[in-house]
This record gives structure tokens, C-alpha cells and sequence, in this order.
């Protein structure tokens, strides 16, 4: 079934603040108004086109969809009807269904857009909306005044929203009768006019119609990217053997024996890059700096470290924490504590406190435990911002 979504963008109203019409307001994650409400459709899989009803020289980039091949544009009218009529005449003539959505309505579900489709091709024309739970009242006014004439039973009482949808016959008469005179405030209410029913299906307390500016400011903050965090563990052993320098978070620190490795043997840093790299996903320390790779002979593990940052923060990462864990029998590492934090901390780009290290015995148990290894554990805690 080819389906069309034509999306009322043409309104110049500016009541929601920022000094452009609303629908070309920037939202939270750095998208307008007008590109989230026509992704949601553009994204759809039953939605086989777009048309779009813009004000001519509107301020609006939708790149990204026009190079879908998917949408097109329309030139909008004075009115909403008038919008929605020169829309209809870019329908394609393979369209079956057709939706009227606004654009200030950049929340709509992929559920709700399913369940209007599906009821106009059942029913020839359908509105979600959503039931009324507060009790209504009906007002008059006397001597200035609000007065209550009668309440109305909220059953008979639905608040509509956007998409509307209609079988292409029934939105051809509704547009018809429009440009024929009648004036309304939706095509629902024309397609009711021209002698058409009109169905309710479910709508969503979510689908908001931004209006004010203390709409857009939920709708600012609804859009924020979602927050994430991330966990990584680490962990390296190197034996210890003469004629090596003992290396720990980029410290030289003084001793007969230092860890025998491919580069210089940090096990401060291969733990913590392993730990890092692990949050993000991207695989670990032997994968990225092979030990086969001349280019990693005798390298100092701080670089090391500084590269696997890098690779995180282009998958949208940071890194909030570290805590490693050195474990070794001698030399005691607490003098070195405060540089080799230090050290970890520039090669994570955060600030020290945000870094923890501690020194361990195994106690003389295993090889470690009788000098012949220095191991270290290291966690990692990563927090990123994902649409």
C-alpha cells in the first residue's frame, strides 16, 4: 500500500518564543522542530513518501530527507487548509493513504502513525486522540464572569491530535470543499463536512503540540541526548626480570628488575587501556597495539593509553573515572603514587581526583607473591551522550 505523509510547516506563528516560526526551533539534540517531525515519518517503514507545505524562503535544511528520495516539497498557504491543499496536489497518484500531520508534533510514535494508516484504510478517514479524564465543564459568561452552564460527559469528549489519515477519496472531496468555501480548523472537520465519519484511534499522551514557550522548553529538554554510562574492566601481569626499567602510570621508579614486554611493560597503562577500550566496546589492548608491530616496540604505554581515549571519543565517549590496582611484592609504590596519578590522568584528559591508583602485596602467594611478576586490575567508567 503506498502511503503519503504531508506535513503542515507553513505557519508563521512565533508564539513559542525565539523570533522564527516555531517549527524552525532548534530542540535539545540540535534538530529543528520540523526535522524530528519529518524523520518520524521519513523513517516510518509503511511511509512510502513525504510532502512538506513550506512558506517560500523558510529557514530549512532537510538535506538529509530530500536525499532519501522521499520527500518533496510544497509551497504553504495562508491557512492551514490552504497548506494542506497545495500539499495534496504533490501527492503522488499511486497514494492510497493519505496522513496530515503538524509539524509542531515532532513526538509522534512510530505505533501511533501504524495505527492511523491502519484505521483510515479500514475506515476511510481516522484522528488520533486521545479520551478526556478530567471532568468538563461547560462555561457562560454573566456580568464578566465565569459561570458553569452544564458539565459534559467526559466519555463524548476526545482531545485530537496529528497524523490525521484518509483514504485518498475522502481527502480529495475534504480539500475540494475547502478550496469550495467551507472553512475548518483540520481536514478531519472538512472530510465530517463533506458527509464523511470519521474514526478515533489511540492516540499518545507523548505526540505534545508545541504551542508556547513553556512547551518548547519540555520539548528542549525531552530532546536532550539520553545520557549513558559505560563500564570497563582491565587487567595485565608482566614478568620481572634485570635490565628493564620498571615502569608505572608513565613513572620510572627506582629498582633492580622491571617488566619484560613488547613496549615498555606499563601494566598501570595496558590495564587502564584495556579498561577503557572494554567500556566502548572496541575490542583490547593487543588488538589495536599488536605486540607483532615494530611500531609498538619499546613505545611508552601512556601514548598507548592517550590513542585509546582518542578512539572512544569518537564513538561519543569520555572518560568519567578510573581506579587501578598495582600488585606487587617490591619495590613499595606509595611514594610514586601521587606522579603515577598524574601521569594517568593527562594520558585520560581528566582531572586527577577523577583518577584512583593503589598499591597492593599478593601476600607471597604465586609469582607475584615472590617477585617475579607485577600485575595490575583497572576499571574504567565511561559516559557518553546518544540520540
Amino acid at each position: 500500500m503506498h502511503v503519503t505523509a504531508i506535513i503542515a510547516a507553513g505557519g508563521s506563528g512565533t508564539r513559542a518564543g525565539g523570533g522564527i516560526p516555531k517549527q524552525f526551533v532548534q530542540l535539545g539534540d540540535g534538530r529543528t522542530i520540523l526535522e524530528r517531525s519529518v524523520a518520524a515519518f521519513i523513517e516510518h517503514d509503511r511511509i512510502s513518501e513525504v510532502v512538506v507545505a513550506l512558506l517560500p524562503e523558510t529557514p530549512v535544511d532537510l538535506g538529509r530527507a530530500i536525499a532519501s528520495g522521499r520527500l518533496r516539497t510544497a509551497i504553504g498557504g495562508a491557512r492551514r487548509q490552504d497548506s494542506v491543499a497545495n500539499a495534496f496536489d504533490a501527492v503522488s497518484p499511486a497514494s492510497e493513504v493519505v496522513l496530515v500531520h503538524d509539524a509542531a508534533r515532532p513526538f509522534v510514535s512510530h505505533e501511533v502513525i501504524s495505527r492511523a494508516i491502519d484505521a483510515a484504510a479500514a475506515h476511510g478517514a481516522a484522528i488520533v486522540a486521545l479520551p478526556v479524564t478530567d471532568t468538563v465543564k461547560q462555561v457562560t459568561m454573566e456580568d464578566g464572569r465565569r459561570v458553569i452552564a452544564g458539565t459534559v460527559p467526559r466519555e463524548s469528549i476526545f482531545l485530537a491530535q496529528t497524523p490525521q489519515a484518509f483514504q485518498r477519496a475522502v481527502l480529495a472531496a475534504a480539500v475540494s470543499l475547502g478550496r469550495g468555501g467551507a472553512e475548518a480548523t483540520d481536514e478531519a472537520a472538512l472530510a465530517e463536512l463533506a458527509g464523511y465519519p470519521v474514526h478515533i484511534v489511540e492516540g499518545d499522551a507523548d505526540n505534545v503540540k508545541i504551542t508556547t514557550a513553556a512547551d518548547l522548553e519540555r520539548a528542549r529538554a525531552r530532546a536532550l541526548p539520553a545520557a549513558i554510562a559505560r563500564i570497563g574492566t582491565g587487567y595485565d601481569l608482566h614478568c620481572l626480570v634485570e635490565g628493564r626499567s620498571l615502569i608505572i602510570g608513565g613513572v620510572e621508579i627506582p629498582f633492580e628488575r622491571g617488566a619484560l614486554g613488547h613496549s615498555d611493560a606499563d601494566v598501570a597503562c595496558h590495564a587502564a587501556t584495556d579498561a577503557v577500550l572494554g567500556a566502548a566496546c572496541l575490542g583490547d589492548i593487543g588488538g589495536h597495539f599488536p605486540d607483532t608491530d615494530p611500531r609498538w616496540k619499546g613505545v611508552s604505554s601512556i601514548e598507548l593509553l592517550r590513542q585509546a581515549v582518542a578512539l572512544i571519543r569518537k564513538e561519543g565517549y569520555e572518560v568519567a573515572n578510573v581506579d587501578v590496582t598495582i600488585i606487587l611484592e617490591r619495590p613499595k609504590i606509595a611514594p610514586y603514587l601521587p606522579r603515577i596519578r598524574d601521569g594517568l590522568a593527562g594520558a585520560l584528559e581528566i582531572a586527577v581526583d577523577c583518577v584512583s591508583v593503589k598499591g597492593k602485596t599478593n601476600e607471597g602467594v604465586d609469582a607475584v607473591g615472590r617477585g617475579e611478576a607485577i600485575a595490575a586490575h583497572a576499571v574504567a567508567l565511561l559516559t557518553g551522550n546518544h540520540f
